[in-house]
């Protein structure tokens, strides 16, 4: 997102090649890092650190140096593990003799399935996929709740009738004020008929999912809106 400017080594000429407007700076990725105070002592931003240093710094010899340093540290404790007959494992890589080369542990190779799949996120060095049938899960359990409470529901108003029909005399009037009122009918129930109901907050867990779910909708939108600015 800087200038990028031609010279003419020739004539001593220099031609402006690129020069990113405001709104180009605006629309750029955001870069997402792990803190560096966080990092372990092998991740690429803190072991290269210093060579890092020296080249922002325009330091080519510095850089070389730095280099040379780092990898030497290698050899050594490539050297050392040997004679100890230490094995080194690798927490993200597996090698395949066969080949002779690394493969990620945690590689997914089957097709991206767009009515499936939502979103895919790294987490702790390892890549994964969020999936639509977490939401039938959710929703699945979401019915169950309902279902239950339902029949909770029904057992109690069955048992309000009841003490109505003992508690008044033969001969008393159809229309005699009841303690109890309960719905004609609760066999269809839509989250709104619940609130009526009383039972506005499921459980935890479906609270819990809810919240969750709505996560995931943001990032989805958020990704959608930056392939968008990709695209234009």
């Amino acid at each position: 997102d800087g200038e990028v400017h031609i010279n003419e080594l020739k004539n001593g000429n220099s031609e402006m090649f690129w020069n990113p407007t405001s709104e180009v700076r605006r629309q750029r990725l955001k870069r997402h890092i792990v803190l560096f105070e966080e990092q372990t002592d092998f991740e690429s931003e803190r072991l290269w650190q210093h060579v890092t240093s020296a080249i922002n710094k325009g330091d080519q010899h510095k850089a070389t140096q730095e280099k040379f340093v780092l990898e030497e540290e290698q050899r050594n404790a490539a050297r050392e593990r040997r004679e100890n007959g230490t094995e080194w494992k690798p927490l993200l890589f597996r090698h395949d003799a066969t080949t002779n080369e690394w493969h990620y542990k945690y590689e997914d190779l089957r097709p991206w399935d767009p009515l499936n799949d939502i979103a895919q996120f790294e987490k702790n060095g390892i890549l994964q996929t969020m999936e639509r049938h977490l939401s039938t899960g959710m929703s699945n359990h979401k019915t169950t709740c309902i279902n239950n409470q339902i029949t909770r529901h029904k057992r109690s108003a069955k048992d309000c009738r009841r003490r109505k029909t003992s508690d008044q005399p033969s001969n008393h009037s159809q229309n005699t004020e009841s303690s109890c009122s309960t719905p004609e009918s609760v066999q269809e129930l839509s989250d709104d008929d619940g609130k009526y109901l009383g039972f506005e907050s499921l459980c935890a867990q479906c609270g819990k999912e809810m919240n969750h779910l709505k996560e995931i909708h943001s990032a989805v939108l958020s990704l959608q809106r930056a392939q968008q600015d990709i695209h234009r």
